[in-house]
């Protein structure tokens, strides 16, 4: 994607690099030529971001252009804040408690330079930090209060305040953000689109395993579209992409949410879409949306301090007790007695004002249908772990899965099908994984996933790289009629 740097004044920007055009901001704003241009990323290093100065003008333009601005409007607004520190997450508060601590005394200024420090100590807390206040050029000031490391303000720093002996690591450490981290692998022509794979490799049960995940980096391949894996580390990384395609397990109050809501933000094709975290992370909202829609589900009871009586006489032994963002079946407790009942709510009450009950159905498999754009594409029979409830047993030493068996979509009963659509298209149109229990001719939903697994040797099984490809063909798809309309505007 090319770069553009526009300063205030290009004969006083102390720096060269290689490849990238230094712009007049009143160039920017007026020469057609750079309102013309498409796919631009725009690193504003104007002076001033103050409200309809030139710098501000600079971030305004860009975004209505369409091109991908450093710092963005709501960038701007958020380093105005007066209680900045209020911004920040509670993971981003931690590493600052964590990376300041050996400090001695009681305040302490940290320079970011294209979220890079020239200590490396600080280079991760520089790279979060960066991650929140996306601006090239910044400084954070911190103040020790009641043993605990505050940020009073962070704000943009102009080119021409760097100082002298700190300018050949910015020089540098701007060229390598700039060039960016792609892959080396040289291509006869550019890709139509970029696409980042979010995925951890270290995470517990991810919803892909490498081999899944290389196979998704093949089938956007052969749709022109050039697929890299990222990290969590790489949040200021999404303006160089076209879609993001979300492999790691979420949660709203994760890493997860943050990418795909600043993603959408910046137009970005995204599944999972932040509204089908929402939707899809919390069992509470779940369980209301199918009874408000008369679709079939196990007895359910939203729980709360008040009504554990009748939650036992209406449900009874044994009951299902679910924590609302609980995932991979961590949080999910089966109680057999009172006894167990009030504990286990007395611990999850410490952490939610309400909890889910079902009935139990004692079954040998779940159904699994993997749905994408309002369409099935996989089918699988999840088998019970071995002496176990649910499908995985999570224990101390390890998790034990039950069986994984991938069936023909033309073979399910057409009603688990019929149920698991309507389910998901409650939740919008894509990527979920409905779970449904049979019994009889009735199919009952237990929940719908917004990250559903697919893993290579298993919900491939039958499909092979076609599964792959039907999901790389939806983002093909719908980066195509994106474009459309960026062309029609």
């Amino acid at each position: 994607m090319p770069s553009l740097i526009v300063v205030n004044n290009p004969d006083r920007w102390p720096f060269d690099i290689p490849g990238v055009e230094v712009v007049a901001a009143r160039a920017y704003l007026t020469d057609a030529r750079y309102t013309a241009l498409r796919h631009v990323q725009v690193f504003n290093l104007c002076r001033s971001y103050a409200y309809q100065s030139v710098g501000y003008y600079v971030s305004l333009l860009a975004e209505a252009r369409g091109h991908r601005p450093q710092p963005s409007l709501s960038t701007i607004q958020d380093l105005k804040s007066p209680v900045v520190s209020r911004i920040l997450s509670g993971e981003l508060d931690a590493l600052i408690q964590k990376s300041l601590a050996p400090i001695k005394g009681d305040t302490f200024t940290l320079s970011i330079y294209f979220s890079r420090n020239l200590a490396k100590t600080y280079d991760r807390l520089s790279l979060q930090l960066y991650n929140q206040f996306q601006a090239p050029l910044l400084r954070a000031h911190f103040a020790r209060r009641d043993e605990r490391w505050e940020m009073r303000d962070i704000s943009p720093v102009a080119a021409s305040e760097i100082p002298e002996n700190h300018r050949p690591f910015v020089a540098e450490v701007a060229r390598q953000f700039i060039e960016g981290r792609r892959p080396a692998k040289p291509r006869r022509t550019p890709p139509r689109y970029h696409l980042a794979i979010l995925h951890d490799p270290a995470e517990a049960h991810a919803p892909s395993n490498e081999k899944a995940i290389q196979k998704f980096i093949r089938a956007a391949d052969r749709h022109d579209i050039a697929a890299e894996v990222i990290s969590r580390d790489d949040y200021a990384r999404l303006g160089e992409f076209d879609a993001l395609f979300i492999r790691q397990t979420t949660a709203v109050n994760h890493h997860t949410f943050r990418f795909a809501s600043r993603a959408q933000a910046e137009g970005l094709i995204v599944i999972d879409d932040p509204r089908s975290i929402l939707r899809c992370t919390n069992k509470v909202y779940l369980a209301e949306l199918l009874e408000r829609h008369d679709i079939l589900a196990p007895k359910t009871i939203i729980v709360h301090r008040d009504n554990l009586d009748e939650v036992c006489a209406q449900l009874g032994f044994p009951i299902i007790l679910k924590q609302p963002d609980s995932a991979f079946s961590q949080g999910v407790t089966k109680v057999k007695t009172r006894e167990e009942f009030d504990a286990r709510v007395d611990e999850l009450f410490e952490h939610t004002e309400l909890l889910v009950a079902q009935e139990f159905l004692q079954t040998g498999f779940d159904w699994r249908i993997g749905i994408i754009d309002r369409k099935p594409i996989y089918a699988c029979k999840y088998f019970m772990a071995r002496k176990h409830w649910q499908i995985i047993a999570n224990a101390a030493g390890g998790a034990d899965y039950g069986k994984v068996e991938a069936v023909p979509l033309e073979l399910v009963p057409p009603h688990i099908v019929r149920a698991a659509l309507r389910a998901a298209n409650l939740i919008g149109d894509g990527l979920y994984g409905v779970d449904l229990k049979q019994a009889g001719r009735h199919a009952y939903v237990i929940e719908i996933n917004d990250n559903p697994s697919i893993d290579a040797g298993y919900e491939d099984a039958l499909l092979k790289d076609s599964l792959y490809e039907r999901v790389i063909e939806v983002f093909a798809r719908r980066l195509e009629r994106s474009k459309e309309r960026r062309e029609e505007d």
